[in-house]
């Protein structure tokens, strides 16, 4: 029998699908935060684990040197701040994780410490936080920088972040709160330290100057995926974000993270390996068959947004190549090489860059079917890969949302698949996290 897996919804602050006839004024009014506080209640009445927002902070030119593509497809920009967004979440619900990116290439680590243990608060201890190196040169630009480090040296200083993060969050000890009436004190002085870090990449004094937040150590959330990445992740996760493809490789890529998370010391089952998926589902396996020829009948018209949003991830333009020749398979990268390189695995059977990017998908497996026959193959892929749980990444249509939160879910639910409530209120991400 299948254990209990966790569920989470992978997206990003920036507009949902706004030209279909039921979008209604989604184009217009997303930026002010309350499709996603729908969103978010969504998720909670469906006792997800979390929401994870994505960033990145660029307009991509990489593809035909131009932001064209780009923009008119609103693959990168725009994009709004999902850090800021974490508070009108947290207002509208009371048990949901909210993880946010922040980059350690860019932020602080005083700044990132200061702004995570605000947001724990301002959550009830809510917060998690995904690490991202960030990929591109283009938003290194943005920051007073010609280009990116080195892809292993990034998260070698990512490493360092962690260190002086993880230092700030307890720069405060367990009762240095005394708001003593008699004396006047509200701090005791005595339980608040310095750090005084002084390493290769940042040189930090502390102590933080903001009271540790409920978790104290917000949730931490990543998604390294090259073999530097896993020993990130591996050392540092609390979840990760896994895109491998395959029931197969999806067990290679859990049982590697759980290795390596042993060799750093820690307890494996501490680590929830949550897998991107996209469900198609529908009132019959028919139907939802149906549902998927179409969408492929008009997959031509992804492959420059597909194509696009590859050259912006990886900073290699993909016009430039033969969209009816073989993948080519020499290509590199200093950005996302996971991406690229499950991208370039799709064309080893020797189909053309325009198939490939026609069907494009991050998506682990293809669910696709009645909702009774894709939680069949939920569990059955889950009881074989061993855990931790899914990612859902679907059209960000209200529609879809409540195919999944009042179709699907409930079906996983009756079968004690996923959770029915919540721990108790008042329990932090981490705790509910951890449950299971």
């Amino acid at each position: 029998m299948t254990d209990m897996f966790h569920l989470g919804w992978f997206t990003n602050f920036a507009p949902p699908p706004w030209e279909g006839q039921f979008s209604g004024h989604n184009g217009e009014t997303w930026a002010n935060g309350r499709f996603y506080q729908d969103l978010a209640q969504a998720l909670e009445r469906a006792r997800f684990d979390y929401i994870m927002l994505e960033d990145s902070s660029m307009v991509s030119d990489a593809y035909e040197g131009s932001s064209r593509a780009d923009l008119k497809h609103h693959l990168y920009a725009p994009k709004h701040d999902p850090l800021a967004l974490v508070p009108l979440l947290a207002a509208v619900t009371t048990s949901l994780g909210i993880v946010a990116t922040a980059s350690t290439s860019f932020y602080p680590p005083y700044q990132l410490a200061r702004t995570m243990t605000t947001l724990d608060h301002l959550s009830r201890g809510r917060a998690g936080w995904n690490i991202v190196t960030s990929s591109e040169d283009r938003a290194a630009q943005n920051y007073g920088r010609t280009k990116l480090q080195e892809h292993d040296g990034r998260y070698d200083r990512a490493d360092e972040f962690v260190q002086v993060v993880d230092a700030l969050w307890n720069s405060w000890d367990d009762g240095a709160i005394i708001q003593d009436r008699e004396t006047g004190r509200y701090v005791d002085h005595t339980k608040v330290h310095t750090i005084d870090h002084s390493g290769e990449y940042y040189s930090v004094r502390g102590p933080l100057n903001t009271v540790p937040g409920p978790q104290r150590r917000p949730v931490i959330c990543q998604a390294g995926g090259s073999p530097r990445g896993k020993r990130f992740a591996a050392e540092h996760a609390d979840t990760i974000i896994a895109q491998s493809r395959g029931p197969e490789r999806m067990k290679e890529f859990r049982d590697d993270i759980r290795r390596l998370a042993a060799e750093a010391g820690r307890d494996p089952d501490d680590i929830k390996v949550l897998f991107i998926v996209s469900p198609l589902v529908a009132a019959s396996d028919a139907e939802a068959q149906e549902l998927q020829a179409s969408s492929k009948a008009q997959a031509e018209t992804n492959v420059e947004k597909a194509l696009a949003h590859l050259s912006a991830l990886t900073e290699v333009d993909f016009s430039q190549f033969d969209l009816d020749a073989p993948v080519t398979q020499d290509i590199t990268t200093n950005g996302h090489r996971t991406t690229l390189s499950e991208f370039l695995k799709l064309g080893d059977d020797g189909r053309t860059l325009r198939e490939v990017a026609a069907g494009w998908s991050i998506s682990a497996v293809d669910l696709v079917g009645s909702v009774e026959s894709v939680a069949d193959r939920m569990e059955e892929v889950m009881g074989y890969v061993g855990g931790d749980g899914f990612l859902m990444s679907g059209p960000m249509t209200r529609t879809y949302i409540g195919e999944i939160v009042d179709g699907l879910v409930p079906e996983l639910q009756r079968r004690g698949l996923t959770r029915s409530d919540y721990l108790p209120q008042g329990a932090t991400f981490r705790e509910n996290l951890r449950s299971f």
